[in-house]
């Protein structure tokens, strides 16, 4: 049984930083590329980062470059992403996603992503 849990997100402040965090179980963690999704209120889904299974390479969207860093620990299978001097932009459900992705350019699409978590909330005063 395929399982992502992501970990709680939470309400912050403006310039806070928080750490998202995803387990993952059913599958082999190791051969999957791992991506973070987000979907702010009233709109549509949309890439946040990705990390690429085969080389490591980490994508961002441009909205979070400097900010945001995901990271992968394939002992642990677990990813996360590093989020800093987050802005209220930034308030949205965030989904961490898993999929047999190998290049940069597929891993900002999530049809490419064949699991997903269930959601966790971040809420960004300003």
């Amino acid at each position: 049984q395929v399982q992502l849990v992501e970990s709680a997100g939470g309400l912050v402040q403006a310039g806070d930083s928080l750490r998202l965090s995803c387990v993952a179980s059913g599958f082999r963690f190791s051969r999957h590329t791992m991506g973070w999704f987000r979907r702010p209120p009233g709109k549509e889904r949309e890439f946040v980062a990705a990390i690429l299974w085969n080389t490591n390479t980490t994508v961002y969207t441009d909205s979070v470059k400097g900010r945001f860093t995901i990271s992968r620990d394939n002992t642990k299978n677990t990813v996360s992403l590093r989020m800093t001097s987050l802005k209220p932009e930034d308030t949205a459900v965030y989904y961490c996603a898993a999929g047999m992705v190998a290049s940069g350019y597929d891993s900002r699409e999530p049809n490419n992503y064949f699991y997903w978590g269930q959601g966790t909330q971040v809420t960004v005063s300003s």
